[in-house]
Formats: structure tokens, C-alpha cells, sequence
């Protein structure tokens, strides 16, 4: 932008010096000319200088962060593996269906290694499943049956994990019922079961080592609300479908998994 300024500055005072020399008409026609290409340039060094500043607004770190992101991405991933993706433009066939917590340490495509188009994906709260009932809790029954009627996922996991809040929040609800949040301690009541077996079990055990039990116990009790899908439950009798529980310990580094249908099978620990 000081460049163009600059340039046109000195352009003008240069004709101006040569033209002092001429006739006086020569020079008054000139200098209506000069002030025309004047009123154009600075016209265009005034769009220069907005665009600059438009752009020095847009340099946001954020914005900047987003962006690297998606060039990396675009990069490393979907540029070296354009079969991928042209066959996922053509549809989806995904194996598992995978229920996990939104917390930002537990992401299952980085945990588990699923590539894109492998698993699908539900996280909320504490990776609670609540169990079949048509005016309830909608978004989390749709994608269940999205995934199992029309997807024909093979897999469901419910993968809990390790330091859960959702879970601390169930555990250190009051008991007569009374909430302090507008809708995570409504949410939390579908692991109450969870509680309540924590609390009988392990009543004695420090409060951390409580919530840590039951942030297994309500990975159990998502996937005996997911038995109460008809339609889950009868893939499971035909064998098309098999539900698992998980459990990532991101402090020791550690991944339990084991199978679930009508009993619950001995964890198997992933190191």
C-alpha cells in the first residue's frame, strides 16, 4: 500500500515540474487531466488500504489454527488417498458404531485408530445410552437405530474412560434430588443404576476410587439399555450384531474391553 503511494506521488510531482515550463493553456488542460488520474489512483490506493487492513482483521490465531488444520489435513490425508474418498462420496458402511464421551481427551478415532468411514460415532456426557423410550432422548436413540437399521453396523462399544466429569457429577448428586444445572444432572440419571450399585459395593472406598468404579458400572448400564432397542436386541439374538464395553485409562495408559449380550464376559486388558 506505501509503495503505490509513493509511486503516484512522485509520478504526479514530475509532470507537474515539466509542465511549470510550458504554456499556460497546455498546463491548465494538463492539470485537469492530472487531477482525473490523481481522483483514480486514489481511489485505488484507498481499496489497497482497506483490503489490507480487512486482511490484517482476518489474521486471527483461532481462525489461523482452523485453517492449518484443514491444509494439513487436506495434505497428509485426503490428497495421498483419493480412492478413500471417492469411495465414501459413493456411501457409508461403517463396521462399529462407538458411544463416547465428549471429552476432548478421549476422542475413539485417535484412541482406537478408526480411519475415516470405519466407525460410527456418538459422543455425549459421560457416553451414557438411555434406554428405549419414543419421546425421550431422541438424538441418541435415532442414531442407535440409524446405525443398526439402515447402516447394518456389525459392533456397538461404549467406551467410558478414566477421570470422567460426567461421572463426578452423578456420584456427588444429592440424594433427595435437587439439581444445581439446567440439564447435565437430568442427563446423568440414566447412569443411576450405576450409582446406586457403586454406592452398595464399593460405599467405603475413597470418592475417587468410587467414581472410578463407576465409570465402568455405567458403561454397563448404557449396554443393558441398548438391549431394550427391539431392534437391537434382535440382532443380537441373530448373531448380526455383538455389544462390548470399554474402558481407556488415559493416566496409565491402559484399554479394558469385554462383550456384553445377556451376561458380561471377564475384561480383557489392552496394554
Amino acid at each position: 500500500m506505501g509503495s503505490t503511494s509513493n509511486s503516484y506521488n512522485e509520478a504526479v510531482d514530475r509532470l507537474n515540474k515539466l509542465l511549470s515550463t510550458q504554456s499556460p493553456n497546455l498546463y491548465s488542460v494538463a492539470a485537469k487531466k492530472i487531477q482525473e488520474i490523481t481522483d483514480e489512483l486514489q481511489q485505488q490506493v484507498a481499496v489497497e488500504d482497506v483490503t489490507q487492513k480487512l486482511d490484517e482483521v482476518v489474521v486471527d490465531p483461532v481462525v489461523q489454527k482452523l485453517k492449518n488444520g484443514f491444509s494439513h489435513f487436506k495434505k497428509e490425508v485426503y490428497l495421498k488417498d483419493t480412492d478413500l474418498f471417492s469411495k465414501l462420496s459413493k456411501g457409508q458402511s461403517p463396521k462399529f458404531m462407538v458411544f463416547a464421551c465428549s471429552d476432548s481427551r478421549v476422542c475413539p478415532s485417535h484412541v482406537l485408530k478408526f480411519n475415516l468411514g470405519e466407525a460410527f460415532v456418538v459422543r455425549n456426557i459421560a457416553n451414557m445410552v438411555a434406554p428405549y423410550e419414543k419421546n425421550e432422548y431422541p438424538g441418541t436413540s435415532a442414531a442407535v437405530e440409524y446405525a443398526v437399521l439402515h447402516l447394518k453396523v456389525e459392533h456397538i462399544i461404549v467406551m467410558g474412560h478414566s477421570c470422567c466429569g460426567g461421572i463426578k457429577a452423578l456420584m456427588s448428586m444429592p440424594d433427595d434430588g435437587t439439581t444445581q444445572t439446567a440439564f447435565i444432572e437430568n442427563w446423568m440419571k440414566i447412569g443411576k443404576e450405576a450409582r446406586s450399585k457403586v454406592n452398595k459395593l464399593h460405599g467405603n472406598l475413597p470418592f475417587d476410587q468410587q467414581c472410578s468404579a463407576c465409570e465402568k458400572e455405567a458403561v454397563n448400564v448404557s449396554l443393558t439399555n441398548l438391549l431394550t432397542f427391539p431392534f437391537v436386541r434382535d440382532a443380537v439374538l441373530k448373531g448380526t450384531l455383538a455389544l462390548h464395553g470399554g474402558y481407556y485409562n488415559f493416566v496409565d495408559g491402559t484399554f479394558k474391553i469385554w462383550s456384553f449380550t445377556y451376561s458380561i464376559t471377564e475384561e480383557e486388558l489392552l496394554e
